[in-house]
């Protein structure tokens, strides 16, 4: 066998995984581990995913990479399993792995999306976050970079690109004339008018500049599906969390998109128990679902992170944080039943994936045909919801 790459995390980290699998495609007996730290169990994860990789490849050279090789860099060098680690901002370069690479494209045709980095790095200061130590400063990709990758993954038959970041509205403001990500989406769609769908990865609400909104609120190729780094719905958590925005500033902006596009789907992030959080906090945090309509949710209980300012906070009780993180995810499988329910008799246009299944324009999941290709382009009109999924 030759070269293997285990995935943990984000988006970012699935789109930098088959950048790896094209590079190390000429080595031997490798495998690598591209790590995530945001939480203490997606560090429990790697750790676990290192363990069954060695397992099931005894013979061959393991080397970490990710976040986690960054935050917990000691104690994943000291793992029996681990060959090496490779600096996460270095994971790219060919020059780190001494093995063979080949700057031949990354093959992507088994995938329905393609996701392209645009952005690596947060500048930002949350209380509660790892990632800048992982992933460094912000760093943003030329618009020329960008456009070449959306070319690759069109030229694979892929019909909808997705747009990965560490903080991917940051995008452009450090290079010259800092340009923002609104203006990077314009050329995307300008220059691939034949690009059926383009849809954003998770996005900070306070840096959503006026092109980005028109875009959201307007134009059919940029999918209605906006997932806010929103992290909390009460103001004075959000403030010691060193967040950019108010709830107000949460439900202003999707009330405006709302009123210029009413099928938009909102996504969010969700931190359970996050340090000093009392009941009136929680409550706020549970009505921020309802007042947003979020059917997308990643509820996250509050993991403590070394070397962070939250870590210092007061705590909130594990078990707290455990039964509110449940209430929140009850809270938002409330509204996305509503929601699906809504959509029953609708005609949607669903990306088809493996497993007989695919995405609605608005992320619905929806079941398909067993015969239908995966990354076709598909008109259906469900019938009912089964468990969660729209079925025709």
């Amino acid at each position: 066998m030759t070269v293997e790459v285990h995935s943990l995390g984000c988006r970012l980290n699935i789109s930098e995984s088959e950048t790896l699998r094209g590079l190390l495609r000429c080595a031997e007996d490798l495998v690598v581990v591209n790590s995530c730290a945001v939480t203490a169990e997606a560090v429990r994860q790697t750790r676990q995913a290192i363990r069954r990789a060695r397992k099931e490849r005894p013979d061959a050279r393991l080397i970490v990479t990710g976040c986690a090789a960054e935050v917990e860099r000691a104690m994943l060098a000291a793992m029996p399993e681990v060959d090496g680690l490779v600096p996460n901002t270095a994971k790219l370069d060919p020059r780190a792995w001494n093995v063979p690479t080949t700057p031949a494209p990354v093959e992507r045709r088994a995938y329905t999306r393609g996701f392209v980095q645009v952005q690596n790095g947060c500048d930002h200061a949350c209380t509660f976050c790892v990632i800048p130590q992982g992933r460094g400063p912000s760093r943003s990709r030329s618009v020329a970079e960008v456009l070449r990758d959306v070319a690759v993954h069109l030229d694979a038959g892929v019909n909808e690109i997705v747009l990965t970041g560490v903080d991917l509205t940051s995008w452009g403001g450090d290079l010259e004339g800092a340009p923002r990500l609104g203006t990077l989406c314009e050329a995307i769609l300008a220059n691939y008018p034949a690009l059926p769908r383009l849809r954003l990865s998770s996005i900070d609400g306070a840096e959503v500049d006026d092109a980005l909104f028109a875009l959201l609120a307007g134009e059919t190729r940029v999918m209605p599906h906006v997932h806010l780094s929103l992290q909390h719905g009460h103001d004075l958590i959000l403030k010691r969390m060193k967040r950019r925005h108010s709830r107000a500033d949460a439900v202003n902006l999707v009330s405006a998109l709302r009123a210029r596009r009413p099928e938009i789907a909102i996504g969010a992030d969700l931190i359970a128990g996050f340090p000093t959080e009392d009941e009136e906090a929680h409550a706020a945090n549970l009505s921020i679902v309802e007042a947003l309509q979020v059917v997308h949710g990643h509820v996250f209980p509050y993991s403590q992170r070394p070397g962070t300012p939250a870590a210092r906070m007061p705590q909130v009780d594990a078990a707290a944080i455990k039964h509110r993180a449940a209430e929140l995810r009850t809270k938002i499988a409330e509204t996305r039943a509503s929601w699906l329910a809504g959509l029953v008799g609708k005609p949607l246009s669903v990306l088809a994936e493996r497993g007989a299944k695919g995405h609605a324009e608005n992320f619905a999941t929806v079941s398909l045909p067993a015969d239908v290709q995966p990354g076709t382009l598909i008109r259906v009109t469900p019938a009912r919801v089964v468990e969660g999924i729209l079925e025709s």
